[in-house]
């Protein structure tokens, strides 16, 4: 090869490295359909990916977290679940649980609560497999690679399916906005902390411990 030829290889652009935007949508339908079992099982082999499925049947996949979203959901977890015992009313969920919602979607928020009088009410089967109902309250936090419309459709599917409060978190912007049923969101910026009364009497995030 002549050195020109060496010399225009050299400059020849680069090929462009693949950009995603998360989550990634797999849709199966009408090609096939996963039961509820091997849908659950899926999620099991793939441990390492978040797989949530829509109530149109579309997989939407996320990669894991950096560890400064999950040091603040585990912040999160811990002051939640700290109230959790003290008040033995409910129970507090990770991520890592899954919930069956009315409409069919399949979703892991990022915290969530629900009254033991509800749970009671589960078999041990359903225990072991995502939970067939919808929290009566979830959080979600944005992380770096979080769309905020996504987060707001999912929201305002959780109330639709029944939770009684909703909170995301964007923690760059510092602010949250809270869903409440039958009423206009609320965005609070810069809060230090945020009521859950009354659906989580007397419970209060300090969000100076996750900002």
């Amino acid at each position: 090869m002549s050195i020109a030829a060496r010399k225009r290889n050299t400059n020849a652009p680069k090929p462009r490295r693949a950009s995603y935007s998360w989550p990634l949508v797999l849709r199966t339908r009408p090609v096939f359909e996963l039961t509820e079992d091997q849908f659950f099982e899926l999620c099991q082999l793939n441990a390492e990916l978040w797989i949530e499925r829509s109530a149109e049947g579309e997989w939407q996949i996320m990669p894991p977290v950096g560890g400064g979203t999950g040091s603040r959901e585990a912040e999160i977890i811990l002051q939640l679940g700290l109230w959790a015992k003290r008040e033995r009313a409910g129970t507090v969920f990770s991520s890592a649980a899954g919930f069956r919602l009315p409409n069919g979607a399949v979703r892991a928020p990022d915290a969530s609560w629900v009254l033991n009088s509800r749970l009671e009410a589960l078999s041990p089967r359903e225990w072991e497999r995502f939970i067939p109902l919808c929290p009566d309250f979830v959080l979600e936090l944005r992380s770096p690679s979080d769309r905020l419309e996504v987060l707001h459709a999912k929201l305002e599917e959780y109330l639709a399916n029944g939770a009684r409060l909703g909170w995301l978190l964007d923690p760059d912007a510092h602010q949250v906005y809270v869903y409440r049923p039958d009423a206009p969101v609320q965005r609070l910026h810069q809060p230090e902390t945020v009521s859950g009364d009354p659906v989580l009497p007397g419970f209060a995030l300090d969000l100076r411990e996750v900002w």
